[in-house]
């Protein structure tokens, strides 16, 4: 399969959503890794105040999720999640767990709930 003009209506528009959801910034406003946990910090359900993306965030994170699980989950770029998961918790919606690192080597025990939250995607 070619795109003589690029790619098709649907991915283009949804690459823009993405740019525009994010403001067009492409590094998150903390520093965050792609295995750093997150969950809701509300138990109630984000009104229609709140965008799309949001909404679905809060809700898939009522389970601790990793911030990799958000982007696959809701099939957004990685760089996307990281954006907006730091802008929520820089508004309070959303806690995040960061991994300790000890001398730059993540913890074993991290390393094997990140394997084996990918075997259960």
């Amino acid at each position: 399969m070619t795109w003589q003009d690029g790619p098709p209506e649907a991915e283009r528009s949804s690459l823009v959503r993405m740019y525009a959801v994010t403001g067009g910034r492409t590094k998150p406003r903390s520093d965050l890794a792609m295995e750093a946990l997150v969950s809701s910090a509300t138990s109630a359900r984000l009104g229609t105040a709140f965008t799309r993306e949001y909404r679905a965030i809060s809700e898939l994170c009522r389970q601790v999720r990793s911030v990799a699980e958000v982007s696959a989950l809701l099939r957004i770029p990685l760089g996307v999640a990281r954006v907006l998961i730091a802008d929520m918790e820089a508004e309070g919606l959303v806690r995040i767990y960061q991994p300790q690192l000890d001398a730059g080597l993540p913890d074993r025990s991290l390393l094997e709930r990140v394997l084996s939250g990918l075997r259960r995607l």
